[in-house]
């Protein structure tokens, strides 16, 4: 039997009312040279009856059940691609849907170059009810960037992926890639990227094909919330530091900002959450830049903002 050049990955939690719609854009595809595994995380809606409308189609080739919630789709994304028999993996969330030419676009970045690891196009961020909020963009129509210049250029002070759904890539370099992205509740994603793109290229192509859902059952609210966002945002700069994948003056500049968007906010945080932000600023094995000195640089930062609002006024 022939495999599959590509492992579509749907990991599902809680997703029935967009269920469907993510899975019939899958299997309508123009590239047809794939499997689908669906995995489900023990979902409390009427998930399981909609996947099991697919149990018998011919590119479902597994559908995988969870006994008990895992508590972090990084984990199931790790489940789905140990199963994946494909040679690249497209993770495509359950509440997501794309375009019918997000694979054939995405394929032919990867296989027009063999040091091509990542290929990804830009995507739409809508809500519940398919309006869009903003999109992601790229200045070229097609390009291929070496990978550590790549982190350098994209994914230092965000995250150019934002979204899983958007990128397809080389299943082969996963059992090497390290795997403390599990680690990570939510930045995970952002890391698995740094990761994988540090083994090769990354093709680019400025196609809008993927349709990003964000909404209120999403990650992302309560990691802004608790002020997770800025606690692993930091980690990740300690990282990239210590392992040398950015200079040191891009390290520093990055931290700098980050901390000053903190300091901005700090307000809003309970006792127990601003604790943890500043662990992960001042006190995080790999933090170089001293604890005083962040303070010092987001003080007077916050400082001549405030001075350029009160002299515009006048």
């Amino acid at each position: 039997m022939n495999l599959p050049i590509v492992s579509v990955i749907i990991p599902n939690y809680n997703h029935a009312a967009f269920l469907e719609q993510r899975i019939t854009s899958v299997l309508q595809q123009s590239f047809q040279d794939f499997e689908v595994i669906i995995l489900d995380d023990c979902s409390t809606d009427n998930s399981r009856d909609i996947i099991e409308r697919y149990r018998q189609h011919p590119k479902v080739s597994q559908i995988i059940y969870n006994t008990t919630n895992s508590g972090s789709v990084f984990k199931q994304w790790k489940k789905g691609i140990e199963a994946a028999a494909g040679q690249y993996i497209w993770l495509a969330e359950s509440d997501d849907w794309c375009e019918p030419t997000l694979l054939q676009y995405l394929t032919a970045g990867l296989l027009q170059n063999k040091q091509n690891v990542l290929a990804y196009c830009q995507s739409y961020a809508i809500d519940g009810t398919n309006k869009v909020f903003w999109q992601t963009q790229h200045g070229y129509l097609e390009d291929t960037i070496e990978g550590r210049q790549f982190i350098q250029q994209y994914m230092v002070d965000r995250n150019a992926i934002v979204n899983a759904s958007m990128a397809v890539w080389k299943k082969e370099l996963f059992t090497g890639i390290q795997q403390d992205y599990l680690e990570y509740k939510f930045a995970g994603d952002k890391v698995f990227w740094i990761n994988l793109c540090r083994q090769g290229n990354v093709f680019i192509t400025a196609r809008v094909l993927n349709y990003f859902r964000s909404h209120s059952g999403d990650v992302s609210t309560p990691a802004y919330r608790s002020g997770l966002n800025f606690i692993e945002d930091a980690r990740i700069l300690h990282k990239l530091n210590h392992e040398t994948l950015i200079p040191a003056n891009l390290y520093k500049k990055a931290l700098r900002k980050l901390h000053r968007q903190f300091w901005e906010q700090r307000g809003r945080f309970e006792p127990a959450a601003l604790e943890a932000i500043e662990q992960g600023f001042y006190r995080t094995p790999g933090a170089v830049i001293p604890a005083a000195t962040l303070k010092r640089d987001a003080r007077w930062k916050l400082l001549r903002v405030q001075l350029k609002k009160v002299f515009s006024k006048r």
